[in-house]
């Protein structure tokens, strides 16, 4: 246990293209690769090399096939940064620090008052207990508060390599992008020039640049963390992100208060600025629908259609994207008609739900809301799938929680239907508060279903019935 709790361990969701999740008792998710399991430890890949933990901690291993997006993964990080060297007396500042389940804010206090004297041991003293607090507010799924917690630490320690990066580490995870970018230079100018700690300083700094849409220095970034230790989940990123590159390299730029946007040469000129005043408008009515403010701005492209199929590899069914940027075909568009605002809105909805969730709201919440926010409604589906439900067929919500880029056109579109259909039914109960805060949930809760419960005080099961009295009572009568 005491390398648990020393090490500066962040096990944050992560997204790649073979993803196992490994779920544990404490509510946290290491998302990871290569996992391997025996009698006593689960064992798994990290920038580190291979990492076990004992199993007794480990409720669950998740196995699952995902499409490997760079944005998702810089919110959503497996890392293992250096550990941070223990103080004397470590186990006893842990055990005063928390206790009966909550943190002693007197003693940190306490601690605080004594290290401003200078002393080094006082120092050291203050801040490990913040660093055990922010372990504890992980646990708890309080990400905040935690980050707090290590910005309150390196005000003692402000040279203290593993508090620097697990603060980048949690502020990627909470898609604060720039914000990261500090805590690493800092990291980045007192760290040598190679090892691990200069291998995971790329890394982030690349995730962070990215995230915040500076895709040639993210580049930079993760050429110099190939260069000192080869990284399968570094290399995809990169591959990704140098083929948008070149794909762009002749775009044309646009921006405004919420969006930074890049369109292909040949497009209407008047196309681009009245896509941008289009998205702040929805922007501002998804804010207020949503309750929650982007921290960043929201990077779109607009392709053609050849240049979108060839960079998303999406299934024909897909006609626009969100990967961390909003990817729109509009060819042969020289305005926004009706059925392109609808689009934009779509996958607009799907940036604030990701960004509010942590990357973690499930598929068929992501795509019931967004069809929601866009306006559509069950009316010429309700029947057929009354129908679907009484005879069984209709899918399980699990079945729907992860990656639909597999279905065929028949079962998208019956996800489609089922997932507005069932968002509308939590509408019709308690309206945008319920579904705003069955998203925020989804943030912290072990898994999706709990959210569920924590929200809406129900289970899938009572959702699924719910939804189907909601299509009778509505659309059937």
């Amino acid at each position: 246990m005491r390398i648990a709790l020393i090490a500066a361990l962040v096990a944050v969701a992560g997204v790649s293209a073979s993803a196992d999740t490994i779920v544990l008792k404490n509510g946290q998710r290491i998302f990871a690769s290569n996992v391997t399991e025996d009698a006593q430890y689960v064992t798994y890949e990290t920038p580190a090399g291979r990492m076990s933990i004992p199993k007794a901690l480990v409720v669950r291993v998740e196995h699952d096939e995902q499409t490997y997006t760079p944005a998702a993964a810089a919110s959503h990080l497996g890392i293992t940064t250096p550990a941070i060297a223990p103080v004397p007396g470590y186990e006893a500042i842990s055990k005063l620090t928390v206790h009966d389940n909550s943190i002693d804010y007197a003693y940190l206090a306490t601690l605080e008052t004594a290290a401003r004297s200078g002393s080094a041991e006082a120092t050291g003293k203050v801040a490990a207990a913040h660093y055990v607090a922010a372990q504890f507010l992980i646990a708890q799924g309080n990400i905040d508060s935690a980050i707090d917690q290590y910005r309150q630490a390196l005000v003692f320690a402000p040279d203290n390599v593993a508090l620097l990066l697990n603060l980048a580490s949690l502020e990627l995870r909470q898609s604060q992008f720039e914000a990261a970018l500090e805590p690493l230079e800092h990291a980045r100018d007192i760290s040598p020039a190679s090892g691990l700690q200069a291998v995971i300083i790329a890394k982030l700094m690349g995730w962070a640049y990215y995230g915040s849409n500076q895709p040639d220095e993210a580049i930079k970034e993760w050429k110099l963390s190939e260069q000192l230790r080869p990284d399968p989940e570094v290399e995809q990123a990169l591959a990704k992100a140098q083929k948008d590159q070149t794909e762009e390299a002749d775009y044309r730029d646009g921006n405004s208060e919420h969006f930074t946007l890049k369109y292909y040469g040949g497009a209407a000129p008047e196309l681009a600025p009245e896509i941008l005043r289009t998205l702040e408008d929805e922007f501002n009515d998804i804010q207020s629908q949503l309750d929650y403010t982007p921290t960043n701005q929201i990077s779109v492209i607009l392709y053609t259609q050849q240049a979108f199929e060839d960079i998303t590899r999406a299934p024909g069914w897909v006609d626009a994207l969100y990967d961390g940027r909003l990817r729109i075909p509009v060819q042969g568009l020289s305005s926004v008609t009706p059925e392109l605002a609808h689009v934009l809105k779509h996958e607009l909805t799907h940036a604030f739900i990701t960004q509010k969730s942590d990357g973690r709201a499930p598929v068929w919440l992501q795509e019931g809301v967004a069809q929601w926010m866009e306006g559509k409604r069950s009316t010429d589906d309700a029947s057929a799938l009354v129908d679907a439900a009484e005879q069984g067929t209709v899918p399980n919500l699990k079945s729907l929680e992860g990656s639909w880029m597999s279905l065929s056109g028949d079962s998208a579109s019956m996800a489609y239907a089922w997932s507005l259909a069932v968002v509308e039914s939590i509408m019709q109960n308690g309206g945008t508060t319920d579904v705003s805060r069955l998203i925020e949930k989804t943030a912290t809760a072990v898994t999706p279903e709990d959210a569920v419960r924590e929200a809406l005080h129900c289970d899938y099961n009572d959702l699924q019935q719910q939804t189907v009295d909601y299509l009778k009572s509505n659309y059937l009568r």
